[in-house]
């Protein structure tokens, strides 16, 4: 059975770099999973995939040697069983804001005696070059299993959430984080209450054994997450890079409007 590198590097504190699919489709998963990223979060909860064309990225990505993740729309035992039934590696669970609804996901994403997640199917297994068998004997220590911190009350109750065995990374929405506060949606701030939140997440995490990531907008942020000690980086989307850089070529050539483009 394939080992879940990314699961393996944040369990020993080593940092790991991916990025979003936020046009989650098999020709760009199998672009972007040639790129040097670690990992890819196949996006299903802003996004038009279906759970369809999510089964057909993830063993796309594996194959290239990368992590395939999914971000699931909503917390829910459906939505995290369908996901890593149809091969993700690990799931990615947004506005998670109460111990109990970390221990639903845990439940939902763990096989017994750690959780209560449904056995059958043939695609995770197979995305993970086992038979079925050995899939739910060692399911539970390969899958990763990352929590979303994107809302005050998150910040709140993080240590409370942090403390439920079975959490390997948490994950910082800022731009979610930032419109919970009242302020507009940014990957990073000067506000001191938002910058206060990420210290207490990242305290948090370290405290409890748990991966702090975050989100962030371009390499230069990613560089200095890493240098503050993040340790889960993604950096941007797919769309964030085709947009820079079609906006950075028509505006030396003259073209397009002054607009600002979306960087995720």
């Amino acid at each position: 059975m394939k080992t879940n590198s990314v699961r393996a590097k944040l369990r020993s504190g080593e940092s790991s770099v991916g990025t979003w699919l936020a046009l989650p489709d098999p020709i760009f998963a199998k672009l972007m999973s040639s790129t040097g990223f670690e990992w890819l979060t196949v996006e299903l909860e802003h996004s038009h995939a279906t759970i369809e064309t999510a089964a057909l990225c993830f063993p796309i990505i594996a194959a290239s040697d990368c992590v395939p993740l999914a971000r699931v729309p909503y917390n829910s035992v459906e939505n995290i069983k369908r996901v890593l039934d149809t091969g993700a590696w690990g799931i990615v669970v947004p506005m998670v804001n109460s111990r109990a609804e970390a221990e639903a996901v845990v439940k939902a994403a763990r096989y017994r005696p750690q959780g209560e997640r449904s056995v059958g199917g043939q695609l995770h297994a197979a995305n993970f070059a086992t038979d079925a068998g050995t899939y739910y004997a060692k399911a539970n220590d390969e899958i990763l299993i990352v929590l979303m911190a994107e809302h005050v009350d998150a910040i709140e109750n993080i240590d409370d959430i942090l403390s439920v065995p079975g959490i390997d990374a948490v994950f910082i929405g800022p731009n979610d984080l930032h419109a919970s506060m009242g302020f507009a949606p940014a990957f990073d701030s000067e506000d001191p209450t938002f910058n206060a939140a990420l210290k207490k997440v990242y305290t948090s995490a370290l405290a409890h054994g748990v991966a702090p990531g975050i989100h962030v907008a371009d390499a230069a942020q990613a560089q200095r997450r890493l240098d503050e000690g993040w340790k889960m980086i993604a950096v941007a989307s797919e769309v964030g890079f085709m947009l820079d850089k079609a906006g950075e070529i028509t505006k030396a050539l003259g073209l397009g409007g002054d607009g600002a483009l979306a960087k995720y």
